[in-house]
């Protein structure tokens, strides 16, 4: 079982928003606070972005700015953008400065930048977005995350020269994007195994295996005893190691995820009720209705009608009837 692509699955709504934007110097935008996460590709030329608390961060070319919480921050062509801060762009689609060629000539350095966002389901953060930083800042070192370096360079190609077939690489290249992106935050860490957090987790060999083993059969009925098998430790040992990486014991870790799964299957699914709690490992309806009320606060039924889902013609949220 990925464990990576279960996290990515868990919290992402619809599909990745986008905007190619030119700017020539000086300039700047101003990124509000969203459910989400950001980032900020440069194609050409550099760029400063300041999180909302922090000091700037120089982005050059190829460089990569990943905003897992969707803080409010600032891009400009210098560390201290001019008074004049522009509006952010619509990340929709594809959009320039609007400036004409004449324009562009007597303007200054020029910067090309692609920016984006994955909408996510912050009522479920899971625990390894939790524990990233305001800003993961990727600069474009040669030899490192050969993968990333690679989907940024498609990326920038399908921008410069849309061509049949774009509209659908685009998002599926965005996508592999994100995964890169977290890929490359995970290699650039400690690799202190004794830490706490998510992230030290899937270093684990133990608690790994254990993982794998809920995420591949959440419906199983699961008992500290068999994870501890499966992580080749005794109970005890398990249960200690589990909980100090994961932050909670391994069974109530399996409920969140089972509720989780299942807010995920309501939320983006057909599947009935029933369907959905043999899924999450419930045989009684009445049961998992209970439990999912317990973690969500309302009943099944109830966050399945007030919850946005995704469209399949466009990938886009919507709403739509209850199915119970």
């Amino acid at each position: 079982m990925d464990l990576l692509s279960d996290v990515i699955a868990a919290m992402r709504v619809g599909r990745p928003h986008y905007a190619r934007c030119e700017r020539h110097a000086p300039w700047a935008m101003s990124h509000p606070s969203f459910t989400g996460a950001g980032f900020h590709l440069v194609l050409e030329g550099r760029a400063w972005l300041t999180p909302s608390d922090g000091e700037p961060i120089e982005l050059q070319a190829g460089d990569i700015a990943f905003l897992p919480h969707g803080n409010s921050h600032s891009v400009a062509s210098d560390p201290v953008g001019p008074a004049a801060v522009l509006p952010s762009a619509p990340l929709v689609g594809l959009g320039r400065d609007g400036l004409t060629d004449d324009a562009a000539a007597e303007a200054g350095a020029r910067t090309a930048m692609l920016c984006g966002a994955y909408l996510m389901d912050r009522a479920r953060p899971h625990p390894l977005l939790a524990e990233m930083p305001e800003c993961v800042h990727l600069p474009a070192r040669p030899g490192r995350h050969a993968a990333l370096r690679g989907t940024t360079e498609l990326l920038a190609t399908e921008l410069a020269e849309p061509r049949l077939g774009s509209d659908a690489l685009l998002p599926a290249l965005l996508d592999a994007l994100l995964l890169y992106v977290m890929r490359a935050w995970l290699d650039e860490r400690p690799g202190d195994t004794t830490a706490d957090g998510w992230s030290a987790a899937l270093r684990d060999p133990a608690v790994h295996a254990a993982l794998q083993a809920i995420h591949g059969a959440p419906d199983r009925p699961w008992t500290v005893r068999e994870l501890g098998a499966a992580a080749g430790l005794s109970r005890a040992a398990f249960s200690r190691r589990f909980t100090a990486s994961v932050g909670r014991p391994p069974l109530s870790y399996l409920t969140w995820w089972r509720m989780t799964l299942a807010a995920r299957l309501l939320r983006d699914s057909d599947a009935s009720l029933r369907s959905v709690a043999t899924r999450a490992g419930y045989t009684s309806e009445f049961a998992f209705s209970a439990a999912f009320k317990r973690e969500h606060g309302v009943s099944p039924g109830a966050y399945r009608r007030r919850s946005p889902s995704t469209d399949p013609r466009t990938g886009d949220p919507r709403t739509k009837p209850s199915r119970t």
